[in-house]
């Protein structure tokens, strides 16, 4: 029997997330239809297993990615090696990049990701494989909360400022929206800290009626 495009048995225990099962899905995809190598992907893993519980594992592996790109014609296998390393640099950048503070999700996510590729080649014919457009969980979230609000111009909310980086604040609305903001004015008036919760009047929305700029008021 040969398989679909969609998945019906998930074969999840539960660790993985709707949108995280669909990234997995979406890498798997994507190096089918690239032809990539999936024992370079094993590599690659093995590399960031060993890495895992280090600082900035997630980082390090995307930089130990472009390095392999940057040297693959002289560490390669075959001619095509350089290519392999391209296309898993660009398919991880593309799908895991908000996972980067999170080197074990990423890992398991790659995990799953060398099993399903073994699934599409085997059982569907890469004429009818196409790679699904999907959402981060974050974008996911970010709608979740747009739709239920109906924000408006001139509303006023609570935010909390999580981040201070020169002139720049950070705020976090509904404990979901993140904005950050040039604040040279507010900064220089007052005297602002991480965790403090201010007042915000919504100056700009954007076209899917989500905020695009806010006013800060103590």
């Amino acid at each position: 029997m040969i398989a679909t495009n969609t998945l019906t048995d998930r074969q999840l225990d539960g660790q993985l997330t709707d949108a995280q099962w669909q990234i997995a899905d979406a890498i798997a995809r994507q190096m089918v239809l690239d032809g990539a190598d999936i024992n370079e992907l094993r590599k690659a893993m093995a590399y960031l297993r060993e890495t895992v519980n280090r600082e900035d594992a997630g980082k390090k592996f995307f930089d130990y990615l472009k390095t392999l790109v940057r040297h693959g014609n002289t560490i390669g296998h075959s001619k095509r090696t350089v290519e392999y390393y391209r296309s898993l640099d660009v398919i991880c950048s593309q799908y895991l990049t908000d996972y980067q503070d999170d080197a074990p999700r990423m890992l398991f996510l790659l995990g799953w990701a060398a099993r399903l590729v073994k699934y599409y080649k085997d059982g569907s014919p890469t004429g009818e494989l196409t790679v699904p457009e999907i959402k981060s969980e974050r974008e996911t979230e970010l709608k979740a909360v747009a739709e239920e609000n109906a924000f408006e111009i001139g509303q006023v909310l609570d935010a909390k400022i999580t981040s201070i980086k020169g002139n720049k604040v950070t705020y976090e609305i509904l404990d979901t929206i993140r904005l950050t903001q040039k604040e040279p004015k507010l900064l220089k008036t007052y005297t602002l800290a991480e965790g403090q919760v201010v007042k915000i009047e919504i100056s700009t929305l954007k076209d899917d009626g989500s905020i695009k700029k806010l006013r800060a008021f103590l």
